[in-house]
C-alpha cells in the first residue's frame, strides 16, 4: 500500500536514489500482502510532509523488489531503513508512532 506523497522506488533504481538524494534518506520496506504495513501509512506520509528539505521519504515494496530486500536481509515488514551519506545508519523493524520514529531517525543520523 503506498503512502501518500512518498515516492516508490525499485531495485532497478534504488541505488541511484539513494545517493542522489542529497539528504538523508528514509526507506520503508513494505509489501501489500502484509497487514501490519497498511497500518502505518499515514506516518510515512506525515514525516515526508513534515521534513521535507531535511529527510527524503521514499518506500519499496518487497514482493515486486525482492534484491533490496535481501541486500538488507529485511525478513519482517515494515522494515525501515535510515541512511545518511548514501550508507544504512539503522533500520528498524514495525510500525512507529511519528514522533518516534522521528527521534530514532535523528538518534541515527547524529551517532
Amino acid at each position: 500500500m503506498r503512502a501518500a506523497g512518498v515516492p516508490e522506488v525499485t531495485d532497478a533504481d534504488f541505488d541511484a536514489e539513494v545517493p542522489a538524494a542529497g539528504l538523508p534518506l528514509l526507506v520503508e520496506i513494505t509489501a501489500d500482502r502484509c497487514g501490519p504495513c497498511r497500518q502505518p501509512a499515514p506516518v510515512p506520509s506525515a514525516v515526508a510532509a513534515e521534513e521535507a528539505g531535511r529527510i527524503k521519504v521514499v518506500q519499496i515494496d518487497v514482493d515486486s523488489n525482492p534484491v533490496t530486500q535481501s541486500r538488507y536481509g529485511v525478513l519482517s515488514m515494515p522494515t525501515l531503513l535510515v541512511f545518511g551519506r548514501g550508507e544504512p545508519v539503522r533500520q528498524m523493524v514495525g510500525a512507529r508512532a511519528e514522533r518516534k520514529l522521528l527521534q530514532e531517525i535523528d538518534e541515527a543520523l547524529t551517532a
